[in-house]
């Protein structure tokens, strides 16, 4: 076997490993034209308003890209209550700062209104809690 052909073939079995290495997905954005339409109020609303402690906010990101991560597709043969289910808001999110430094948990719990007379096997109403290691960007645990 010459060197030329085993380093070539070293190489394409290497290839697949690439796939790991893939950037992370990124929100969708809106083309230039619609978001040059879209305007902004002068001050936000205080009406609805939530404020979110940075700790907090990233618990969050972190829980929700491990229980519904950005560009996971659905099966092709995915039902109307399966599809509506793999969207993040069909949930609701409730955060609490644990008793240790840096510690956040993050509770994902099924919208009561969402997905709601759809076809397909049923949502468990069971809550996804995750233990979050905010300092560390980290999860701890998951309880199911």
């Amino acid at each position: 076997m010459n060197r030329r052909w085993t380093v070539s073939l070293g190489l394409l079995l290497l290839l697949p490993g690439c796939s790991l290495f893939r950037p992370h997905p990124r929100p969708e954005m809106a083309p230039p034209e619609e978001a040059a339409r879209y305007k902004f109020p002068i001050a936000l609303p205080t009406e609805g308003q939530q404020i979110l402690s940075g700790p907090i906010a990233a618990a969050v990101s972190l829980a929700m890209e491990d229980f519904l991560p950005l560009g996971h597709t659905p099966p092709r043969d995915a039902s109307p209550m399966e599809l509506c289910a793999l969207r993040r808001e069909s949930y609701d999110v409730t955060a609490v700062p644990g008793s240790d430094d840096g510690v956040v948990f993050v509770s994902f719990s099924p919208r009561e209104s969402a997905c709601r007379d759809l076809q397909g096997p049923s949502r468990s109403d069971t809550p996804i809690v995750y233990a979050v290691d905010v300092g560390r960007s980290r999860i701890l645990s998951v309880q199911k």
